[in-house]
């Protein structure tokens, strides 16, 4: 077994007034040699954003682009000519492909949004570029590992153009939890929400990360109600 500890202080911070930014990786201004990425995961951006602020249009490609509200609404539009707003509870990918040019603005005049907005390299190149969102409920993260993004078309999940999953979990304090990895050759990357956990013998608080691989399986711990993201992605 291998680990990567990401304290959460140790992040770059971005703060714009109207944007609030906390960068596990590399991003924009920050530049930490040792935090290039973790296998093929890219970037994991924290973001706070204002009532009625948001990111004007921009452009993306080839990269697989994973939105996850954690509070509030977002809008998105982009020029594929999709129109959505994704709120607490939803998920969002987009696979930028061949080019794709898209806008997020909060969603509400009166309320800040929180949302991870997280890349991770396509295992295709050049696909054409694709939208998708789905909604998950409270209830089916509780006490289990809910799979909200995965590379299985037919899936209840949404579907990534890599061999990645991403796993969403609400654990009760002292619950314990086993991830079986889907390809042994891959990691994982366990970001933190809320409250204490244990993994791979170190305490993890809030917004605390760890990269764990060359392990077939791993134990997650919550040393107090603890609310999670664990993302399996292939290392190279």
């Amino acid at each position: 077994m291998k680990t990567v500890f990401y304290p959460a202080q140790e992040r770059g911070f971005n703060n714009l007034g109207w944007l609030k930014s906390y960068h596990s990786f590399n991003f924009g201004r920050f530049y930490d040699p040792h935090k290039m990425n973790f296998g093929l995961l890219r970037v994991l951006n924290d973001d706070h954003v204002e009532a009625g602020m948001g990111f004007g249009t921009h452009s993306h490609d080839n990269m697989e682009i994973v939105s996850i509200p954690l509070s509030g609404a977002l809008k998105h539009n982009d020029s594929t000519g999709r129109e959505a707003i994704i709120k607490s509870g939803d998920v969002q990918i987009m696979s930028a492909g061949t080019g794709i040019q898209h806008s997020e603005y909060n969603a509400s005049k009166t309320e800040a949004v929180k949302f991870l907005q997280i890349w991770i390299f396509p295992k295709e190149e050049n696909i054409t570029p694709r939208y998708e969102q789905k909604a998950f409920s409270e209830e089916a993260k509780q006490n289990k590992f809910l799979t909200a993004v995965s590379p299985e078309k037919d899936a209840e999940s949404i579907w990534i153009n890599q061999d990645a999953w991403f796993n969403l979990s609400n654990l009760d304090e002292g619950k314990k939890l086993n991830y079986t990895l889907n390809d042994d050759k891959n990691g994982i990357y366990v970001f933190l929400l809320e409250g204490s956990l244990n993994i791979a013998g170190k305490t993890l608080k809030e917004r605390d990360a760890i990269g764990v691989y060359d392990i077939k399986d791993i134990d997650v711990e919550a040393l107090t109600a603890a609310k999670l993201l664990l993302i399996e992605v292939p290392m190279q």
